[in-house]
């Protein structure tokens, strides 16, 4: 039984990123949006277990989306992995705050988003 993951990030390199290596690694069914408008509707549609989201997103931020997906079906029992361009003062406690589960700071390794889905799956055992 494959498992949705949700990307959220306007930046399509990021998406690209995330989805190959995921692609690759287990039976995900991978999703992509490039706003927080994109990510409630697919995360209502499709029930992700974890989804990648953007703190710095045109519109409404990343940390706004968390909190809006925490309050829809489909992101509220999701990990929910906050990506960043850099850490800020705050942001990572802001993040959490949210309803962040994980903070990632920009650029990552396809390695370190292996080590997440291994911790992820470690705590479902």
């Amino acid at each position: 039984m494959s498992e949705s993951v949700l990307v959220v990030d306007h930046d399509p390199f990021t998406r690209r990123l995330i989805t190959t290596t995921l692609e690759d690694v287990g039976q995900f069914e991978l999703y992509e949006a490039s706003d927080r408008a994109e990510a409630v509707e697919m995360a209502e549609a499709t029930q992700p277990r974890l989804v990648f989201l953007d703190v710095d997103m045109p519109g409404l931020d990343g940390i706004a989306a968390c909190q809006e997906l925490r309050r829809t079906t489909g992101g509220d029992d999701a990990t929910i992995v906050m990506l960043a361009g850099e850490r800020r003062d705050g942001l990572e406690r802001r993040a959490e705050a949210a309803g962040a589960d994980i903070f990632l700071t920009k650029p990552f390794s396809p390695l370190r988003l292996l080590r997440i889905l291994a911790g992820l799956n470690a705590q479902r055992v």
